[in-house]
C-alpha cells in the first residue's frame, strides 16, 4: 500500500457502525427480498427505516437469544438470508449451542451481526464483555468470522457473504481504525504498511494504534510491517507468513483473550518459518473488574502506541 493511501482516513468517519449495520440492511433488504432481520430487543431505533420498508422482514423478538437464533435456522431452511443481531456475549455465549448444532451441525447459513465487542461496554462490567468470542466459534464447523472496523469494510464484507449459505459472525465495534484501506476482498488480509524489521498484525481498531507505534518506531529507524486482518476465519496464511519470513520478528495486537484468538492461528499456520520471535498484547486470561471506558480499558491492558514499542524494543528486537 502506497504511503499516500496509508494517510487517508476513512470518508464515514463521522459515521457510527451501528448505523452502518442499519444503512446496510436497508440498502441489501430493498433489493434482496430474501433478507430477514431478527433483533434481541436492540438497535431497533436505526433500523426502522428497514422496518418501514421491508414490514414482513423485521422482527424483534426481545431478550430471548436461543429463541431468535432457533427462529433464524428456520428462516435459512427454508431458503431466507436470516441476520441476528444483539449485543456479542448475549449471542455468543448465550446461544451457543444453538448456533453450533442449528448452523453448524446442519450445515445452515446466518448473519450473525453484534455489538459490544470485546470490551466496549466498558462500563457495564464483565456481563457485558466478550474476550473469548472467536475461540468459541471457531470450534463451529465452517463458521466465518469478521470483524470490520471501518463503515466501508462492514458494508462490502456483509455484502460479499450475507448470501453464501455459511453462518457468518461480524464484531462491529464502537471504536473505528479511521484509514481508508481502498479495496477489501473478503478472506484477505491488508498489507497497510512496508518495513523490514518487524511484523505487526493488528485486528479490529487496533490498527490506529499500531499505525501510531510505526511512526514513533520509525523515528528510531526502527521499520515496522503492518497487516491487518479484517477476516479471522478464514485466516490469510500466504500474507501472514510472506511478512514473517521476511522479518522474522512479529507481534499480534488484538481485543481477544489469550487463548483461542488471532495470536494462535498466526503460531499454527507460521510455524514452520524457522527462527521467529512472537510476541502478543491481548485481554489475557482474566476478567476485567474495573470500570471505565473503552479508552481507560484499553491504557489499562496495553492498547497503546507506547507499549508497542516498548515491547517491540525490549522483547523483539
Amino acid at each position: 500500500m502506497s504511503e499516500n493511501i496509508f494517510n487517508q482516513t476513512s470518508k464515514n468517519l463521522k459515521k457510527k457502525m451501528r448505523q452502518e449495520f442499519a444503512d446496510t440492511m436497508l440498502e441489501v433488504g430493498m433489493k434482496d427480498e430474501n433478507l430477514v432481520v431478527l433483533i434481541g430487543d436492540i438497535s431497533h431505533f436505526v433500523l426502522q427505516p428497514f422496518a418501514k420498508a421491508c414490514p414482513n422482514r423485521f422482527y424483534n423478538i426481545g431478550i430471548c437469544e436461543q429463541t431468535i437464533t432457533n427462529m433464524a435456522a428456520g428462516l435459512s431452511k427454508v431458503g431466507f438470508y436470516p441476520v441476528i443481531h444483539t449485543i456479542n456475549p448475549f449471542i455468543v455465549e448465550r446461544s451457543f449451542e444453538q448456533l453450533k448444532l442449528d448452523f453448524g451441525y446442519q450445515k445452515l447459513g446466518i448473519n450473525i451481526i453484534t455489538v459490544g465487542s470485546a470490551f466496549d461496554y466498558g462500563a457495564l462490567g464483565s456481563t457485558h464483555h466478550c474476550y473469548g468470542d472467536f475461540a468459541l466459534l471457531k470450534t463451529i464447523e465452517n463458521m466465518q468470522i469478521i470483524y470490520p472496523a471501518s463503515c466501508e469494510e462492514f458494508n462490502t464484507l456483509f455484502k460479499q457473504t450475507y448470501a453464501n449459505g455459511f453462518p457468518t459472525f461480524f464484531r462491529i465495534p464502537e471504536a473505528q481504525h479511521q484509514m481508508d484501506l481502498g479495496n477489501i476482498t473478503f478472506g484477505k488480509g491488508v498489507l497497510v504498511r512496508e518495513g523490514k524489521n518487524v511484523t505487526i498484525i493488528a485486528i479490529g481498531p487496533q490498527l490506529k494504534t499500531a499505525i501510531e507505534a510505526a511512526n514513533m518506531l520509525a523515528k528510531d529507524n526502527i521499520s515496522a510491517e503492518i497487516i491487518y486482518l479484517h477476516t479471522i476465519r478464514p485466516f490469510d496464511k500466504e500474507l501472514v507468513n510472506k511478512s514473517i519470513n521476511k522479518t522474522k520478528k512479529c507481534i499480534v495486537i488484538e481485543e481477544h483473550g489469550k487463548y483461542g484468538g488471532v495470536f494462535d492461528d498466526v503460531l499454527r499456520e507460521s510455524k514452520d518459518i524457522m527462527n521467529v520471535k512472537y510476541r502478543s498484547i491481548n485481554i489475557g486470561d482474566k476478567f476485567i473488574h474495573k470500570y471505565g471506558t473503552y479508552k481507560q480499558h484499553c491504557e489499562r491492558l496495553g492498547f497503546t502506541p507506547e507499549n508497542i514499542c516498548d515491547k517491540i524494543k525490549k522483547e523483539l528486537l
